[in-house]
């Protein structure tokens, strides 16, 4: 069993206004530096320029639950599953994603994955909210 980290923010736009961005392969560059500053669809699949080199993002098809998981393939060929949901919360939404621990992944390691996606969710809230 793996070591898993909840991590969420509020965004103050309703929770379809953020699901429709958020979803769009296209607008990960503005929000996810994790994932790199550059995707473009290579025979069907959406590949990104990431800060671990060249990798292939599979998202979830598109849902009315507000489901946003993902698979990141990276260079090794190791897949990592990306759990994410945007959850209506009044007039807003809480968006929430899960890391969990790869195996040899140090303290350290875990701790900097953290940081790197909850400054990704602060995007994502900014860019949404005019700010």
């Amino acid at each position: 069993m793996s070591t898993s980290r909840h991590l969420s923010t509020h965004i103050d736009r309703p929770a379809q206004d953020v699901y429709a961005y958020a979803s769009n392969p296209a607008n990960v560059p503005e929000w996810a530096a994790g994932l790199g500053g550059s995707i473009e669809q290579v025979d069907g699949d959406w590949v990104a320029e990431s800060p671990m080199g060249r990798v292939v993002v599979t998202f979830a098809e598109s849902n009315e639950y507000g489901v946003l998981d993902h698979d990141v393939t990276l260079p090794s060929g190791e897949t990592v599953y990306n759990p994410m949901r945007v959850i209506p919360d009044g007039d807003g939404s809480e968006v929430v994603f899960t890391i969990r621990r790869r195996p040899g992944m140090t303290d350290d390691d875990f701790d900097r994955d953290a940081s790197a996606v909850q400054a990704d969710l602060l995007t994502l809230k900014n860019l949404l909210e005019g700010r």
